[in-house]
């Protein structure tokens, strides 16, 4: 069977879109679903492409800067050794370049060293530079354009990304190319579904949401989701559309099981006493921890999150000090208080 133009089936898509959301609507004016709770899932769909076919975005920026320093080298060698002919020339290092520009500076120092005394070696690696490397900066340039924000792609299918698939019946968990795609559902029955190339479950939830709203010109009243969801950036953003989520965060089946009665665990931020009022915790021997500022991180998915320090004043002679598992570091805490108030709005 012949593979369909890639124009015809990107029309297809459109359509197979709004004749699915109508299917979706007459079950809901017939009642068999409603659009105001959903169940968000998502699961990991293999593609055709060879697994063998990866990109990857470390490897293209490791070898974007080898050839940089490369030919700072070279520039700074031939410097050195032709200098008249050298004099007053390009700046001596290459940090912002294109194809264009390596080809004339490798064309530059292959003219100086033509009757030079450098060495045969190195004569040859400007031969071999002027030969593979514009061509090599062009071809990461365009690969890295084809990445755009993801880690990887196969070159065999370039919106695939290569993501830890399910394990199979020998145990194997393999990267494989393929997609992440987000279901939501009422009744059992799907009433959206969206293709990720993030493997990420955490990052698909606003661009699914905002599929589902494209369809129906609404957000639901009720989300319910898995842990995977559990992001502060997730939480407020269902928070600012109204959306009441059931959605627990990461750590929770895991705070759950903790045991409290070990030293480890008093130090655990979450089962120190806090006064609201005042601002202050206190640590488990007592002592007052006072707020001492704020600072910024960014997340995996570059959401800034925000968290307030806390610092006891004299941890000196603490008799805690020592004892088996207690590694956190004395006298300091720092607290997300909003994704604190905002997941437990979400569980």
């Amino acid at each position: 069977m012949s593979t369909p133009p890639e124009s015809w089936r990107q029309r297809l898509k459109g359509v197979i879109k709004k004749v699915f959301s109508q299917v979706v609507l007459l079950m809901v004016e017939s009642g068999h679903v409603d659009l105001q709770r959903v169940y968000t899932d998502g699961t990991k769909i293999e593609s055709a492409a060879n697994r063998y076919t990866f990109v990857w975005g470390k490897a293209i920026k490791a070898s974007w800067e080898r050839i940089v320093k490369q030919l700072d080298e070279l520039w700074a060698y031939t410097q050195e050794i032709a200098e008249k002919e050298m004099q007053d020339n390009a700046p001596t290092r290459f940090q912002t370049i294109d194809p264009e520009e390596v080809r004339k500076a490798i064309e530059e120092i292959d003219l100086a060293l033509k009757d030079s005394t450098a060495s045969q070696k190195v004569k040859q690696k400007v031969r071999y530079a002027k030969k593979n490397w514009p061509d090599k900066l062009k071809q990461y340039e365009e690969q890295e354009q084809i990445l755009g924000e993801r880690n990887s792609f196969s070159n065999t299918d370039p919106d695939a990304t290569f993501m830890r698939m399910k394990e199979d019946h020998m145990l194997n968990g393999q990267l494989k190319p393929g997609y992440n795609t987000q279901i939501s559902t009422n009744q059992q029955i799907i009433v959206n579904y969206s293709i990720h190339q993030n493997p990420t479950d955490t990052k698909t939830l606003k661009p699914h949401l905002e599929a589902f709203e494209v369809l129906y010109g609404t957000m639901p009243d009720e989300l319910v989701a898995d842990a995977g969801y559990g992001s502060e950036e997730n939480y407020e953003y269902l928070d600012q559309n109204q959306i009441e989520a059931f959605v627990k965060y990461g750590p929770f089946d895991k705070e759950q099981k903790r045991k409290r009665h070990t030293w480890e665990d008093a130090f655990y931020v979450d089962n120190l006493f806090y006064n609201k009022e005042l601002d202050y915790y206190y640590c488990p021997m007592g002592q007052r921890m006072t707020f001492i500022g704020t600072t910024t991180e960014k997340t995996e998915a570059d959401y800034p999150r925000k968290l307030s320090r806390y610092q006891a004043q004299n941890c000196q002679g603490c008799p805690l000090r020592g004892l088996d598992k207690v590694t956190v570091e004395f006298g300091l805490i720092a607290m997300a208080h909003n994704l604190k108030k905002l997941t437990l709005k979400g569980i």
